[in-house]
């Protein structure tokens, strides 16, 4: 099965969030299942500085704004995946992040630079620019990939069939509806029932309408963007798609998140050889300047920070932690005024929370190990990876029932035999009394140190690797493969 696997980040190359640790694993999964995969990626310095023995495979000529592209085939540093790099100077070659600026602020051509990800990506899976390779299948992800979906539908000849995930419906890639000439279609895309998004362009709505198969990032996420609640007003076109939207649950990189091997820890640990755990714990409280007290329940925080991730919430039950005796340690960046107010606590509460404003990988490694319980009080998730890194590292995740934490995280219920029930702490309302509730049962269970070591041992046991995930995703190929013409092929108007 000859797989093209196109994304805008990778891990480690470039990352914003949990895209790039599945485009950095899931690969890696699909070729130990048998796939002839290759990757597709835009030539971002991060990128295009790290690939391996890249050769010019074509020349490409003005394009989306660019006057210079060049198609490489290349390979990628560590895992020696196959890859393509597209390399267009004008349009990644630059400072700042993948989609905005060092202010903060999107690209304005982000329209161009996403466009020719999606067109390339297209091109190439037909054959049209590597004679040597052609995919049997697109899988595109998020809205940076999206336009392949639309650039193959408009080549209703080509033989690629197309799948599509959605990481986080919540951003959409929306550009003004007067810049669709810039994208070479024909305007018959640019009408409700295609691209046409509420008076803008929606590059997401491009994979939801156009991928023959539609996948999420977990079966409970893929449920709830079919509601008016999650799906930020695209709930029609994807009820629209019916049966053809399903979830497949992330996996982790088990040998990245290993806590017995895992060089960013002070010391290693293991599910029968838990000591190392407590060293992590008393590094984790000297490095975030907290009290020295190994039998104190610390709670850990590694997020965007973010009204959607519930670290609201987190302020509003954080005097009662205090109250409880707990501690907390929060690393992330994201919305000013959750950054000052994180600040302001740590100053409140000097001894008992630590903040760090920025993102540290090696440092979330530190955190997710040294903490004993990772807090995800997402308003809505939908996989989240964070929760999964705390079960293999023995560090309980107390979570809102929602999208991929719903399908991950199992509640204990209350009692010292809780560990026997499940493997975390789950809470329903998007309210602080209901985050403090789990946290007090924590606290509790916490106490109780042998019910605590199995509910600890019982997250380290589970698999959660991509092993599982990749066969779902192989047999979701051979089936988009074996049925793959008409129903793409008809006219959408």
């Amino acid at each position: 099965m000859k797989v093209l696997q196109v994304g805008a980040e990778i891990y480690p190359l470039i990352k914003t969030g949990g895209l790039a640790d599945v485009l950095g694993a899931l690969p890696q999964a699909l070729c130990s299942q048998g796939a002839d995969l290759r990757l597709l990626l835009p030539g971002l310095p991060g990128i295009i500085d790290a690939v391996l023995h890249a050769k010019k495979v074509c020349q490409i000529g003005p394009v989306f704004g660019a006057a210079s592209v060049t198609l490489m085939r290349a390979q990628m540093p560590y895992t020696r995946v196959p890859a393509y790099v597209i390399d267009a100077p004008f349009l990644y070659r630059r400072g700042g992040g993948p989609y905005q600026d060092r202010h903060g602020a999107e690209w304005a051509d982000n329209l161009q630079r996403f466009g020719l990800l999606g067109w390339v990506a297209a091109q190439l899976a037909q054959g049209q620019l590597d004679p040597d390779w052609h995919a049997a299948v697109v899988h595109a992800h998020d809205w940076h990939a999206a336009m392949s979906c639309a650039y193959l539908h408009a080549h209703p000849a080509g033989e690629a069939a197309s799948v599509f995930t959605v990481h986080n419906l919540a951003f959409q890639g929306l550009f003004p509806h007067d810049d669709w000439s810039l994208l070479g279609l024909s305007s018959r895309y640019m009408s409700p029932s295609a691209l046409e998004f509420h008076g803008q362009l929606s590059f997401m709505k491009a994979g939801l309408k156009f991928a023959d198969r539609v996948t999420t990032v977990s079966p409970t996420y893929a449920r709830e963007i079919a509601t008016a609640e999650f799906g930020v007003g695209l709930e029609g076109v994807i009820r629209g798609r019916g049966a053809d939207v399903s979830g497949i649950l992330n996996g982790i990189d088990a040998r990245v998140w290993d806590p017995a091997t895992d060089s960013a820890l002070p010391q290693g640990y293991s599910a029968t050889q838990l000591q190392g755990k407590a060293v992590c714990k008393v590094a984790l409280q000297q490095h975030f300047g907290l009290a020295a007290e190994p039998q104190t329940p610390l709670l850990g925080v590694v997020s965007r920070l973010t009204s959607q991730k519930g670290l609201d919430l987190v302020l509003s039950v954080l005097p009662e932690v205090i109250r409880m005796g707990g501690q907390l340690v929060v690393q992330g960046t994201g919305e000013p005024s959750l950054e000052a107010a994180f600040r302001m606590a740590a100053g409140a509460h000097p001894g008992r929370v630590g903040v760090l404003l920025g993102y540290d990988e090696i440092g979330a490694h530190r955190l997710i190990a040294g903490a004993d319980m990772i807090l995800v009080p997402s308003r809505f998730e939908p996989c989240g990876l964070t929760q999964m890194y705390g079960l293999r590292y023995g560090t309980i995740p107390i979570v809102r029932r929602v999208g991929g934490l719903a399908d991950t995280v199992r509640d204990v219920g209350h009692g010292d035999s809780a560990a026997a029930l499940g493997n975390g702490f789950v809470f329903d309302a998007a309210q602080p009394p209901a985050l403090q509730d789990a946290i007090a049962r924590a606290f509790d269970l916490y106490r109780k140190r042998q019910a605590w070591v199995e509910l600890m041992q019982q997250g380290m046991g589970e698999n959660l690797s991509w092993d599982g995930p990749a066969k779902q995703y192989m047999a979701l190929y051979e089936h988009v493969v074996s049925e793959h013409g008409d129903a793409r092929r008809k006219d959408f108007d």
